[in-house]
């Protein structure tokens, strides 16, 4: 049974940072492309930042230079540090596992953590 399980959500001013982390089990964690969604109220859930199994990473436009994806494969634990926080990085934000071993990136995603509320004030 896979589970991941996010902590290290909550509130910061605007150009603060925050550091997430997604700990998974019951797979093989070194083998899965990881990534961070997020969903703010009334839009869709976009994704964010993604890992492959090989560590390349890929990010969306809006947060390039601000946050970076990392994953630590002895912990099988995947990071999202967040700077330079904007209030419309508001949102909930999820992490996720791919549903093949060895994907170049998070392209179907399988298995969702419960989400961790991240809100920025201005």
């Amino acid at each position: 049974q896979v589970q991941l399980v996010e902590s290290g959500g909550g509130l910061v001013q605007a150009g603060g940072s925050l550091r997430l982390s997604c700990a998974a089990s019951g797979v093989t964690f070194s083998t899965y492309a990881m990534g961070w969604f997020r969903q703010a109220p009334g839009k869709e859930r976009e994704l964010v930042a993604s890992i492959s199994w090989r560590a390349n990473r890929s990010y969306a436009d809006s947060v390039k230079g601000r946050f970076t994806i990392s994953r630590d494969n002895a912990k099988s634990t995947v990071y999202l540090q967040m700077n330079s926080l904007k209030p419309e990085d508001t949102a909930v934000y999820y992490c996720a596992a791919d549903s093949s071993r060895y994907t170049p990136a998070v392209v179907n995603p399988a298995y969702w953590g419960q989400g961790t509320q991240v809100t920025v004030s201005s």
